[in-house]
């Protein structure tokens, strides 16, 4: 945590780097907010928190003017003990959503007991705590950014009943849902759901399309001047889906578009897409590394914000890691191609109606001999 001095001079600038990074409570008001709020409190009336679950144990409540459910993720197992670190990384994904804390506790071996131990020791709530507050943070924006009936958008925080859905909604942001919604701007309800993402600037999204476009998957993928899209099914589920990417012209946000056949899971698919762009890359972080090197200290001021993208699903990662050996991109990124036109599931496009391919899955590429694919035997027998 940075000096009380630094963070006040950040609030004042409302520098986005440091967006996330830390936030502000205000005594006289009892809210707390993000640095880059245009709200400017006075030096002395204010006090610091290095998350938002801080803020909130120390009895305020987030702003509705900035929304710090909303701010960019900042990597929480950082500076953490390694079975924290893994916890934390397993929570993001999603490990929480089907199991309880007790199976939770064992696939990291250890009791349920000694796991909130350690949880409440940094953060001061359970794993479950933390899952349930990243579940409430994603409703509240779906209240505010979109036009879903608030039983879908209970389902999608993965609560069973829309009683117990409002009951949480206004314990935490200490209004009802409805209230909520009567922020929301837009009366006409668009075609697909349009969320934005924010992040730290800079970021090179111009060298994001690059880097896509030299991988492109024909059939499963379209890349635009300005724009990232493509069609999905979320592993090991029947969830398939469709988005569309861009940059937001004067703000720190990705603007996505998205259709996703099972709501439900709509959480999990933004995070995939979070960490598809590298969202919650810090700039500040890097820098500061960087700059121990002359090296990479040039590079990063020649390219400035560049991320460490990455593919939608990991299954797909590892065959095109398997695929792309030994050849050229443009041969791997062909063979992705015929991968997905010779072995994909046909589906509807959820947006054109026209019929398209999705990546096949592991048990369809394990059950078929890979005759289709120009490769060698070893690499056939490396992926099945």
């Amino acid at each position: 945590m940075t000096s009380h001095e630094t963070c006040y001079q950040a609030l004042l600038a409302r520098d986005p780097r440091f967006d996330g990074r830390f936030f502000v409570a205000v005594k006289t008001t009892g809210v707390y907010c993000r640095p880059v709020c245009p709200a400017r409190p006075k030096r002395e009336n204010v006090e610091f928190f290095k998350t938002a679950q801080a803020a909130e144990i120390a009895g305020y409540r987030p702003c509705l003017r900035c929304r710090p459910e909303a701010a960019p993720g900042t990597p929480a197992w950082i500076g953490k003990q390694a079975t924290v670190e893994r916890a934390l990384k397993l929570i993001a994904q999603g490990a929480l959503e089907q199991h309880t804390e007790e199976a939770f506790a064992d696939r990291l071996g250890m009791t349920a007991r000694h796991l909130r131990r350690l949880f409440e020791q940094e953060f001061g709530q359970t794993p479950k705590q933390l899952h349930d507050n990243d579940r409430l943070n994603f409703a509240r924006k779906l209240i505010m950014e979109t036009h879903l009936p608030m039983t879908e958008i209970a389902f999608s925080a993965g609560f069973h009943s829309l009683r117990r859905f409002n009951d949480a909604v206004k314990r935490r942001f200490h209004r009802p849902p409805s209230a909520l919604r009567s922020l929301l701007k837009s009366a006409q309800p668009p075609q697909m759901i349009q969320l934005s993402l924010p992040y730290r600037p800079p970021f090179a999204w111009d060298g994001v399309l690059d880097y896509y476009r030299r991988h492109h998957i024909d059939g499963l993928e379209t890349i635009g001047a300005d724009t990232y899209a493509r069609v999905f099914r979320l592993g090991g589920t029947d969830t398939t889906g469709f988005f569309r990417a861009s940059v937001h012209d004067h703000k720190p946000e990705l603007l996505l578009e998205m259709t996703i056949s099972d709501r439900r899971h709509l959480l999990r698919a933004v995070h995939r897409i979070r960490q598809m762009f590298d969202l919650d890359s810090d700039p500040v972080l890097i820098a500061q590394a960087f700059a121990r090197s002359t090296f990479l200290s040039s590079l990063q001021g020649t390219y400035p914000g560049a991320r460490l993208v990455r593919g939608f699903d990991p299954f797909e990662t590892a065959i095109g890691t398997i695929l792309g050996q030994v050849i050229s991109v443009t041969c791997a990124s062909r063979l992705m191609g015929q991968l997905v036109a010779t072995y994909g599931e046909k589906i509807v496009h959820p947006v054109s109606g026209e019929p398209v391919r999705i990546f096949p899955t592991p048990r369809i590429l394990a059950e078929s001999n890979l005759q289709g694919l120009k490769v060698t035997r070893q690499k056939r027998t490396a992926i099945r």
